[in-house]
């Protein structure tokens, strides 16, 4: 499950997503949360900011956008999610393992995405209410590199001032949905053997530190 098959696979389920993209989201909304805008809006603020910090090195960078992701993201959900079927076959040491494994892959997921914008500014440009306490928030995205505004969707449940992202929508594609059906997929093709999706995370995050 290299980097690489994960994003071809990314092109093939999109359609399947069962969120609304970014697009028809402002389109259709007639409801937007304005706590769950702010969430958004605080932490994708904090998120260039840790990345754009020159004055620190790669390294220090790296650690310090594993912690704010750390906070923001509804961890023990997001993993249950992607690990579907397999979340309640799986054994406590698979899933402590499984658990240590995803996060660590997710975070660098996350962070070279958002890299790739190479964005300085994010802005919020709206948000649909997807049923009450979730939530799918719109950012633009822009640059001194990368002028064009780019859309990026955040998936977050709460309420209040107390939100989580579970999911977020990159080119039209829903990571953590797209990740549920390639890691099904992997175990399921190797009968249904957690551990080596377990190992193929592993050797996936160590790729992503030599990128």
């Amino acid at each position: 499950m290299s980097r690489g098959l994960l994003l071809a696979a990314s092109i093939g389920m999109a359609a399947a997503a069962a969120l609304p993209t970014p697009a028809l989201a402002q389109a259709g909304a007639r409801a937007r949360d304005p706590q769950a805008e702010a969430f958004v809006d605080a932490n994708a603020r904090r998120v260039l900011g840790v990345l754009n910090d020159r004055r620190t090195s790669i390294e220090q960078r790296h650690q310090a956008f594993r912690v704010l992701i750390g906070e923001m993201v509804d961890w023990p959900r997001l993993t249950h999610m992607v690990l579907g079927k397999y979340a309640r076959t799986a054994t406590p040491d698979q899933l402590a393992r499984f658990t240590a494994a995803y996060r660590t892959y997710a975070e660098g997921v996350y962070q070279h995405r958002i890299d790739d914008y190479r964005a300085n500014k994010a802005v919020v440009t709206g948000s649909v209410i997807h049923k009450p306490g979730d939530v799918i928030v719109i950012t633009s995205f822009t640059g001194a590199e990368n002028p064009d505004p780019v859309d990026l969707a955040w998936r977050v449940q709460g309420s209040g001032s107390n939100w989580k992202m579970v999911d977020v929508q990159v080119k039209g594609v829903w990571l953590a949905i797209t990740q549920q059906q390639d890691f099904v997929s992997t175990i399921d093709n190797h009968g249904g053997n957690v551990d080596v999706l377990i190992n193929q995370l592993l050797a996936d995050s160590a790729k992503q530190v030599q990128r």
